[in-house]
């Protein structure tokens, strides 16, 4: 199964002929400089819905291609696993595949393969969501079978034996043969102290090993209702048309008392953390760092929509600081950036990296990069900095429209942490608001050594 949904839609391809009125009218103003005229028009302008149970329900419509994209999402991820039972979420995911009551195992899938679509899942640290894409009068259908699952899953000792295999191949996969991915799961445990979001997703090990049908039923019984999941239809499709069969397929379903989610809270971080790894495999040595980061419900949360902002103008692509000064200029690196995701339930992280070229040090490379932020914090951004920044989030905002699941994954993500439909519209509102003086308030805030890890990438010394 899919383990990521994408923080962002990544824009560059050229405005096609099809693109909606409204992708349009955005695009012209974004070149005319009007970025507030851009976001008049509204993005993906959904129509929400709530049925008795407690089930949100969401529908963007986009009438552009006969085809329905239908996605769940529950409110319950890798850091909600009990201690102990890390990746319980995420094997519990896999479960949900092997038929129900009514539906034997694997049917789901051929159904939807016959039928011409394709079904997957995801798990994530505050979600686990289930999507089918399929042509739009099989909507039905799609919505009929995850409705079942949602209450008649079947749990046998002999899926969980299979599946476990399944899970710990996929870790061995993703993870332990990928030196780059081992050294983020280490930087990830050591950046959070208490808090699980210091545990991966897919789990340790051993853990794994001895998780039980009882942990499964237990995850699916606690969080695995109607009052405790998003509903997301995009597509070639109408609110008219998806409410009676939500509330036909959905409605049934009794709500549950769901207990609120048990986070544990991070304590105060106060000594930087340096985390050196070696391994055979790799051949390019590689720097990052990690910053304890607000998101847009945790910590300073007003510091969020800058931080985007501020990623895009120090890291953000070829045009960026670090890019220009380490790749272009000096031609010390073969890459540089950042990344920040405000979307976590709890904190998150501001991210930083960079690879020498053949023959360079990492030495050089962190050291570039702290002059840069110390440049940063010492002078600000510029105005034409920040219009450009700007200018590139918000294409990509609007080219996001060219993707049948992106407002579907935008929404959800946002819903299954307790943001709002409006507070996803209002993106592009809040983004034009910021200024040069928000952006330098928040790089003072995140770009505290205290609460930062660094992790280098090194190949295995001889002997």
């Amino acid at each position: 199964m899919a383990r990521t949904v994408p923080r962002k839609f990544r824009g560059g391809r050229r405005l096609r002929p099809d693109l909606p009125v409204i992708a349009t009218t955005l695009f012209l103003a974004l070149l005319a400089g009007d970025l507030h005229g851009a976001t008049r028009a509204g993005l993906f302008n959904p129509r929400q819905f709530t049925l008795d149970n407690g089930l949100q329900v969401v529908v963007i419509s986009d009438h552009r291609a006969p085809v329905v994209t239908h996605m769940i999402w529950y409110k319950v991820g890798g850091a909600d696993d009990p201690p102990g039972r890390s990746g319980l979420a995420h094997y519990l995911e896999h479960i949900m595949f092997k038929g129900t009551r009514n539906v034997p195992a694997g049917e789901f899938s051929r159904t939807v393969a016959h039928l011409g679509g394709h079904d997957n899942a995801f798990t994530g640290y505050d979600y686990t969501g289930y999507y089918q894409t399929i042509a739009s009068r099989h909507l039905e259908t799609v919505m009929r079978l995850e409705a079942d699952r949602m209450t008649n899953l079947v749990v046998r000792e002999e899926d969980i034996a299979a599946e476990r295999k399944v899970v710990q191949e996929e870790r061995r996969s993703r993870l332990e043969n990928d030196p780059s991915s081992l050294l983020s799961e280490q930087m990830n445990s050591v950046q959070f102290h208490s808090h699980p979001y210091g545990r991966p997703v897919v789990g340790w090990e051993h853990e794994v090993a001895e998780l039980s049908r009882q942990d499964l039923l237990d995850l699916y019984a606690r969080y695995y209702a109607p009052n405790n999941a998003v509903l997301i239809v995009a597509g070639d499709v109408t609110p008219d048309q998806v409410r009676p069969l939500a509330e036909k397929h959905y409605g049934p379903i009794p709500a549950r008392n769901v207990a609120a989610r048990q986070r544990l809270r991070e304590p105060p971080q106060r000594a930087a953390r340096r985390v050196v790894m070696r391994d055979p495999r790799v051949r390019v040595p590689s720097w990052r760092r990690t910053y304890l980061a607000p998101s847009r419900t945790a910590g300073e949360t007003r510091h969020a929509i800058p931080l985007q902002v501020l990623s895009e103008i120090l890291g953000g692509g070829t045009t960026s600081r670090l890019y220009r000064r380490l790749v272009v200029e000096e031609k010390v690196a073969s890459g540089a950036g950042t990344s920040y995701g405000g979307g976590s339930m709890d904190l998150s992280r501001f991210y930083l990296y960079g690879s020498p070229r053949a023959g360079g040090d990492l030495e050089t490379i962190e050291t570039r990069i702290e002059e840069e932020i110390d440049t940063l914090l010492d002078s600000g951004v510029t105005g034409e900095e920040l219009r450009r920044a700007k200018a590139g989030m918000m294409a990509e905002a609007v080219f996001s429209r060219d993707s049948l699941a992106a407002g579907a994954r935008f929404f959800g993500a946002a819903l299954a942490v307790g943001r709002t439909a409006e507070d996803v519209e209002a993106w592009p509102d809040l983004i034009a608001a910021v200024t040069a003086e928000d952006v330098l308030a928040a790089a003072r805030h995140v770009f505290d050594d205290r609460t930062s890890v660094t992790g280098l990438l090194l190949p295995q010394r001889d002997g």
